[in-house]
């Protein structure tokens, strides 16, 4: 019978391949803030996007950077769709006719037709959602720019305290993690 090992990867356990304060590590939005198991980001409806930012008023044509930017932008940093999501949809909204492409390459823009036109219209109130959808709500907001305060504190004691301090404060943050823990079970 063979047995199976799982192989971590040779530098999981190295220093810079921790999230380490107060530098950028390799886990959420905010410098030195810890992974949460899977990196997770909010997936929103890439189709919505593209066809509420291609309806908006005063856009004539958008290149796949510009719709990523602006989805980006809309959302207030929250979701940003890659150009693995993007670019498939754009193509699916050709082939159904929605949106038509002008250019080459990085230069093709992409623009609604009569058809899409009418779709967009039709579902305007579905299209106009996707955005407030993705965004943080203050509550998140608040929550995320506490954390940031946090870690600016954390890495002062990477430098400037002693063992004893910083005894001291992996046993204030146990207790507090157990405590954030305990809100979540409510």
């Amino acid at each position: 019978m063979r047995h199976h090992q799982i192989h971590q990867h040779p530098h999981h356990d190295h220093p810079l391949h921790r999230a380490e304060f107060p530098g950028f590590g390799r886990g959420g939005e905010f410098p030195g803030f810890p992974p949460f198991g899977p990196r997770r980001r909010p997936k929103g409806d890439v189709r919505a996007a593209i066809l509420a930012i291609l309806a908006a008023d005063g856009v004539e044509a958008v290149n796949g950077y510009g719709i990523m930017k602006a989805i980006g932008e809309q959302t207030e940093g929250a979701w940003t769709p890659s150009p693995g999501s993007v670019y498939p949809t754009l193509q699916q909204l050709v082939d159904e006719g929605l949106i038509a492409p002008t250019g080459e390459g990085r230069k093709t823009e992409y623009a609604l037709t009569e058809e899409g036109r009418a779709y967009t219209a039709e579902h305007a109130e579905e299209l106009a959602s996707w955005a407030t959808a993705q965004r943080p709500s203050d509550a998140a907001r608040a929550l995320m720019e506490s954390a940031g305060r946090l870690m600016a504190v954390l890495g002062q004691f990477r430098h400037a305290a002693t063992d004893a301090q910083r005894a001291a404060a992996a046993e204030q943050l146990d207790a507090t993690r157990k405590a954030l823990y305990l809100i979540l079970a409510e």
